[in-house]
């Protein structure tokens, strides 16, 4: 159950995020500077491959939620990368002494129009480039120009905010040490054994500022799954926070910072694994970013928790009852399924409840984004965006026989949450891992080793 209180206390906080952001004074011709700059520096031999492969088919924009929506040719996936191309044309293309003069120097204006462009109306989910028939990843690139507009300090005020906090404290949202130690205290008070600070261990447990103050419950559940497989395992007080707001605003030495505060954490007790919470873009932060920005391979796996517990399900270490009787149907967070391949561990664990899963016409790697994700859900002005990304999955749960919509991720839950709540939706948005919990065959207050 969700912290109704804490709740309302956060899209206040969220209302009134943008005027916690530093202020960044600069002139226009640095701004440009500082941003062609990354833009250069990330031209590689693929970026530039996609730069140049577009057919403008029209593709991606019938695979775009929010360009589906709206009638309007700005929204159109590839159009986010004409910037790259101006630059790309006009600075190192083997032809850019022809393409200069014809081609527009990029200026702040084109920064400061791009800034919603590759913030508000795209989460990266990477859709387009599913029905790419040229096989550009445009999510690539909008991440390029989310880090090209971060250096030129034109990244929202809401993400930078989250993103200065994260850099100086380490924390998201002020959810320090102290704020993890009282929720693992609520979860303790409950029955449940929940390892803080263990000196060794095998499995190194992360959690997210929306389980330590909203979402306790999942906080709890992942508690019990791990003890109920007899796990090895614990929570680090110095290195907790699976959320990376350095790869969402596009600040690279921040994304370092957060991945390397729990990579430390994860070698000095030894760790042979790293279960990310229900956390989307948390997964490939860790799981694919994290050894480039270690500079060398991680000494541990990394798996999100849905990807553990189908796993663990599999293997017959989790066993569950298989009660549920309910129709389901599984929404893929795209950091998890399209950049991760997590598809069919949740639902192999979904099914061993005994629910059957209800699945729309565009599911897994096809399926519709959120909405809310790479930070999209702390943007204030992008509310009627979110929307109407919103719409659509309302629209594939409604036409189906669901009961319920299931996700792992929870910003996708947020979204999910302030949308039923905006259009009276009384259908309930359950968290795959709560659920799971729910019907573990032991008593709730299993017991794992010490």
């Amino acid at each position: 159950m969700m912290n109704r209180e804490m709740y309302a206390q956060f899209g206040n906080a969220i209302a009134h995020l943008a005027e916690q952001a530093p202020k960044i004074e600069m002139p226009d011709a640095e701004r440009v500077n500082r941003a062609k700059t990354v833009m250069l520096e990330k031209m590689d031999r693929n970026l530039a491959v996609d730069l140049e492969s577009c057919v403008r088919c029209g593709y991606c924009a019938d695979a775009c939620q929010f360009s589906v929506q709206n009638d309007d040719p700005d929204l159109i996936p590839t159009h986010k990368l004409d910037l790259l191309r101006r630059v790309w044309r006009r600075e190192v293309a083997p032809l850019s002494w022809l393409w200069k003069p014809f081609t527009r120097d990029v200026n702040v204006d084109d920064l400061r129009e791009w800034q919603a462009l590759c913030f508000d109306s795209c989460t990266e989910c990477g859709r387009c480039s599913m029905v790419c028939p040229m096989g550009i990843n445009i999510a690539r690139g909008v991440n390029v120009m989310r880090e090209a507009l971060a250096a030129a300090g034109l990244a929202p005020d809401e993400l930078r905010a989250v993103q200065s906090e994260q850099d100086a404290r380490g924390t998201v949202f002020g959810a320090d040490a102290s704020h993890l130690a009282q929720a693992v205290e609520v979860v303790r008070g409950r029955g449940v054994t929940v390892h803080l600070d263990k000196p060794k261990a095998k499995v190194l447990m992360l959690t997210t500022v929306l389980d330590i103050l909203l979402f306790q419950d999942a906080l709890e559940a992942t508690a019990r799954v791990l003890n109920a497989a007899g796990l090895d395992w614990t929570l680090r007080s110095n290195g907790y926070e699976a959320a990376n707001f350095g790869l969402l605003s596009g600040v690279e030495e921040t994304q370092k910072k957060a991945s390397e505060a729990v990579i430390r954490q994860a070698i000095e007790i030894g760790a042979e694994m790293v279960i990310v919470p229900e956390c989307g873009h948390a997964y490939p932060a860790l799981r694919w970013e994290g050894a480039e920005v270690h500079g060398g391979p991680l000494p541990f796996r990394v798996l999100a928790i849905s990807e553990l517990i189908g796993e663990l399900v599999e293997q017959g270490k989790l066993p569950l009852r298989g009660d549920a009787h309910q129709t389901l149907m599984f929404h893929d967070a795209c950091k998890l399924g399209r950049h991760g391949g997590v598809f069919e561990q949740p639902r192999l664990a979904l099914r061993a409840t005994g629910a059957e899963l209800c699945e729309p016409r565009d599911t897994e790697e096809m399926n519709w984004c959120c909405g809310g994700g790479a930070g999209g859900f702390l943007i204030n002005r992008a509310a009627p965006l979110r929307a109407q990304a919103f719409a659509i999955k309302r629209a594939q749960v409604d036409n189906s026989d669901a009961q319920a919509i299931v996700t792992s991720c929870g910003s996708c839950r947020l979204n999910f949450l302030a949308g039923a709540e905006q259009t009276e939706w009384d259908k309930p948005v359950l968290s795959l891992v709560e659920l799971i919990a729910q019907k573990l065959v032991d008593h709730p207050s299993q017991q794992s080793p010490s």
